[in-house]
């Protein structure tokens, strides 16, 4: 199977190339708008693997994709908040699957209503938000909804390491909601908030206790549609040097009283400034799930799944679930055709061999009562 990985040689595009390379029954292709900077990384992957020259954006997309002729197109170039879907469309003209690791609320959350028809009429698959979120997240979620007979809360929680790579495309994304008005599943009804204000204290089961802050992300929205009967669905960001999370609760502020036009322009500054402050973190981070419902016995019932990754690899998560499916689709795995969204594409235990590839340690703590 040919598989075309847009931005291959990006922070994630990078990691699920070489995560691709080693399938002998991928042929990939390496693209990006530098052709230089993709030939050389290609050639640092093997021997079944090229490269190319190719924009996303360039009105010339179409043309040079259908030489190509991929059988799959794994789309990394973010951010994808305020991307359109003319990527998407030229891929499923072109007949070929699609993933992307969109992490844009309404990009996501209007893919399928958007693309659906074209990648029916084409007879392929196409998933967006294939990244931690949702498709880790609801994987999760997934595994331990059975122990609830009633859920009522989902509260989750990233928290990078300081010193793991980080692109400057990630962090425009974060800044792009930064002192937006956020919608939040919150008593069962839509309420607005404010991204990035308000730091909270978090907890973790192998990381100290970090501020947290609301982030705008597709779960917010998929979640209490996917899970009926919950009232309540939270996501923070926790950043592991303070200083930065306070910064950024700063910047929200000034957003919210427009004394800045859009966050998202500091994005340059904040990724210099992000590098220095990097001595004072290191390359512990982790992830939390929290849920809170009923169980079957009608006693309150609190679980949380906790995820600690070390050595920088955390980076390495939101580039799993494109791999998994982009394995599982060279291997001759059908999925319905149409555009969807991730939820539910994979389960928990599919991600195992993955987290043991990079020591990633998991566990479930319960608390009944």
């Amino acid at each position: 199977m040919r598989v075309v990985v847009l931005g291959g040689y990006g922070n994630f595009g990078a990691r699920i190339c070489r995560g691709l390379a080693e399938d002998a029954a991928i042929e990939l292709v390496v693209a990006g708008r530098d052709e230089a900077q993709a030939a050389a990384f290609a050639r640092t992957l093997g021997k079944n693997v090229s490269a190319m020259s190719l924009d996303a954006c360039a009105l010339d997309f179409s043309e040079r994709l259908g030489v190509l002729k991929p059988d799959l197109v794994i789309h990394t170039a973010g951010p994808f908040q305020g991307q359109g879907y003319d990527a998407a469309r030229a891929i499923a003209e072109c007949g070929a699957h699609y993933i992307d690791l969109a992490d844009g609320r309404r990009f996501v959350c209007d893919f399928s209503e958007a693309l659906d028809a074209s990648f029916k009429a084409a007879k392929r698959t196409a998933f967006s938000g294939v990244s931690t979120l949702p498709t880790l997240s609801a994987a999760v979620v997934d595994d331990l909804r059975h122990r609830f007979a009633e859920l009522s809360s989902i509260e989750i929680c990233i928290a990078p390491g300081q010193q793991a790579p980080r692109g400057k495309a990630t962090l425009a994304a974060v800044l792009s909601y930064c002192g937006e008005i956020v919608q939040v599943w919150q008593g069962g009804r839509w309420t607005s908030q404010t991204g990035w204000s308000n730091p909270i204290r978090i907890s973790f089961a192998k990381l100290k206790s970090r501020l947290g802050a609301l982030c705008d992300v597709p779960d917010l929205e998929l979640f209490p549609q996917r899970y009926p009967g919950v009232t309540n669905v939270i996501f923070h960001a926790a950043l592991e040097v303070e200083l930065t999370q306070r910064v950024f609760a700063l910047i929200a502020w000034a957003r919210r009283r427009r004394l800045i036009s859009r966050a998202s322009l500091l994005a340059p500054v904040l990724y210099r400034t992000g590098t220095w402050l990097d001595r004072f973190g290191s390359g512990l981070g982790g992830m939390v799930i929290r849920l809170d419902g009923l169980s079957s016995q009608r006693q309150p019932l609190h679980l949380e799944w906790h995820l600690t990754v070390d050595n920088n690899y955390g980076p390495e998560i939101p580039c799993m679930a494109a791999i998994l499916l982009a394995r599982r689709l060279a291997h001759g795995d059908t999925f319905a055709s149409g555009a969807q969204t991730s939820a539910g594409s994979l389960l928990l235990r599919e991600f195992e061999p993955e987290f043991a590839r990079w020591g990633i340690q998991t566990e479930v703590i319960e608390r009944v009562g």
